[in-house]
Order: C-alpha cells, then sequence, then structure tokens
C-alpha cells in the first residue's frame, strides 16, 4: 500500500511538472506568434496601423522565398519556414500525453484548428498575416511532434515510460530553453 502511494505521487508530480512546462511553451507561442511583432500595450492602440494581408494558395509564401535573390530574404524565409514547424512541435507531443483519444487525425485536426485560430487572431489585430502556408507548416510541425511520441511509443512499447521521457526531455531540454526565450530574450511591453 504504502509503494503504490509513493507512485501515485510521483505521477502526480510528473503530472503537475509536464503541466506547468505545457503552460510555459503556450506563453512562449503567445510571445512568439501575438506578441513579437507589436508590444501588449500597441497591442490594443486604437492609434496603431493595422497590416493585413490574406494568402489563401497553398505554398505561395513559400515559393516566393525561395525565388528572392536577395539573401536577407532567403534567411527570413529559412528561419520563417522552419519557424512555423519547429514551434508546433511540442504541441504534437504534448496533446496525446494530455489528451485521452491518441489518433493522430484527431490530435492533427486540433493543432489544424489551433493554427488557424492563430492566423485569424494575427489577421483581425493586424499583426501578422494570414497565411495558408503558416497553418501547413504548423500543422506539419505538429504531426512531426505526434509521430515523435508514437515513435516514442512504439519504442518504450509503455505508455509510463513515454510519459517519463517526455518528462525528463521536457526538464532537461524543454523547460531551460522555453524559460530563455520567455525571459532572456526581450518580449515587447
Amino acid at each position: 500500500m504504502k509503494n503504490g502511494g509513493i507512485m501515485n505521487q510521483r505521477e502526480r508530480i510528473k503530472t503537475v511538472f509536464l503541466y506547468g512546462i505545457f503552460i510555459c511553451y503556450i506563453f512562449l507561442l503567445i510571445k512568439i506568434l501575438f506578441l513579437s511583432r507589436v508590444s501588449l500595450l500597441e497591442l490594443f492602440n486604437g492609434q496603431r496601423t493595422l497590416f493585413r494581408s490574406i494568402n489563401l494558395i497553398p505554398f505561395y509564401s513559400i515559393r516566393e522565398y525561395i525565388s528572392g535573390s536577395s539573401a536577407i530574404l532567403k534567411a527570413f524565409a529559412f528561419s520563417n519556414v522552419v519557424g512555423n514547424i519547429v514551434i508546433f512541435i511540442p504541441l504534437g507531443i504534448y496533446l496525446p500525453l494530455f489528451k485521452n483519444d491518441k489518433r493522430v487525425i484527431t490530435n492533427l485536426l486540433f493543432i489544424f484548428i489551433v493554427s488557424l485560430f492563430v492566423e485569424i487572431i494575427q489577421w483581425l489585430f493586424g499583426i501578422g498575416v494570414l497565411d495558408i502556408d503558416d497553418i501547413i507548416l504548423n500543422c506539419l510541425g505538429g504531426w512531426v511532434g505526434i509521430l515523435g511520441y508514437k515513435f516514442s511509443l512504439f519504442i518504450l512499447r509503455d505508455e509510463k515510460k513515454v510519459r517519463t521521457a517526455i518528462t525528463i526531455l521536457s526538464a532537461i531540454v524543454g523547460l531551460p530553453v522555453i524559460l530563455y526565450l520567455l525571459f532572456m530574450v526581450r518580449l515587447r511591453l
């Protein structure tokens, strides 16, 4: 009985820790996706000039980036493409941990809805382009995260071991990176 209580307490600590890291990750998403171009105060400033643009043609932005001749544009394009993929990988990893429905398509649909919501909010507030390419890249990143989770489950063959492995990786890699980006990289307020 005593050993079962200790294990149950460890599972609770892991769960609280994972939710804590996930919340920090959500704050990082908000910072990068909504507050990287304008400050929180500027976001609601009625005098601010809004920039609104929509791209509904798949791969149009990516093609424009690739065909650009400027080295600066190509560097921006690379960071934009990679950034849109990388930023949603953790969401793909954490979703199967927190949801009972572990199906790839269900989690990918959730990631699509989150990405679409982000693009619409950016467009409404005039802080980004509503771009189908961003949604595609975000979904690709989420899919990579989901596949990473599934691959871990295939290798470790036990959901508790996967949860423990993700907890350890989150503590060693994820949390330091998230905290660095949240607090050391300047947030415009």
